[in-house]
């Protein structure tokens, strides 16, 4: 693979992983909820079921998927479905989802429940499962050794994704703080206010 198909795959990658997807909603969410720590185990959980793809892609196995409408259109919705449920766990939450530091918030949902609700999402993801099945077998070459093309692929790819999945989530805690910084501004200042009338 030469430096140029590689540059072009990077810029391809890096303007799907900066659009908002699945992926992105699942992590804003956890962080809404649990923080930045557990969006770092989200993140990992979803490049993980990246790079499952990306294996399944490079098999081969990631024709079936491009020829066979109905194998992608249940992936989509089975996808589509675990999102609503995820969305809807979200909603009926009673906890203050802006107070993203709580000890007892963190602590409610393991590392290990987090990090394959995210891998679910990756592997259900449309998005992904077109870029990688796709796009991926457009830049191997079948004259070079198969598996170190894969590896710079993939990991170009997973490295990509979990540098912007971060990035959504550190702006979802700094905007959430923001929220709580001005909140709690707003009740002192009715307090001293409260005070002085007192």
């Amino acid at each position: 693979m030469t430096f140029q198909s590689w540059f072009l795959f990077l810029i391809i990658v890096l303007t799907a992983t900066t659009t908002p997807g699945p992926a992105v909603a699942f992590i804003m969410s956890k962080t809404m909820i649990h923080g930045r720590k557990k969006a770092l185990v989200a993140a990992a959980g979803n490049i993980s079921g990246l790079f499952i793809i990306g294996l399944v892609s490079v098999a081969g196995l990631g024709t079936i998927i491009q020829t066979s409408t109905s194998v992608f259109d249940i992936i989509k919705y089975l996808g589509a479905v675990y999102l609503f449920y995820l969305g809807v766990k979200l909603i009926i939450r009673k906890k203050d989802i802006y107070i993203v530091n709580s000890n007892e918030a963190s602590n409610k949902s393991s590392n290990t429940k987090i990090f394959f609700q995210a891998f679910g999402v990756a592997l259900s993801n449309p998005k992904a499962i077109i870029l990688l099945t796709a796009l991926l077998p457009q830049f191997i070459d079948l004259n070079s050794p198969l598996l170190p093309q894969f590896f710079l692929l993939i990991f170009t790819f997973m490295i990509c994704s979990f540098i912007f999945l971060m990035a959504y989530a550190l702006c979802i805690e700094f905007y959430l703080s923001s929220i709580a910084k001005a909140a709690s501004k707003k009740t002192i200042r009715a307090y001293e206010t409260k005070a002085k009338i007192t």
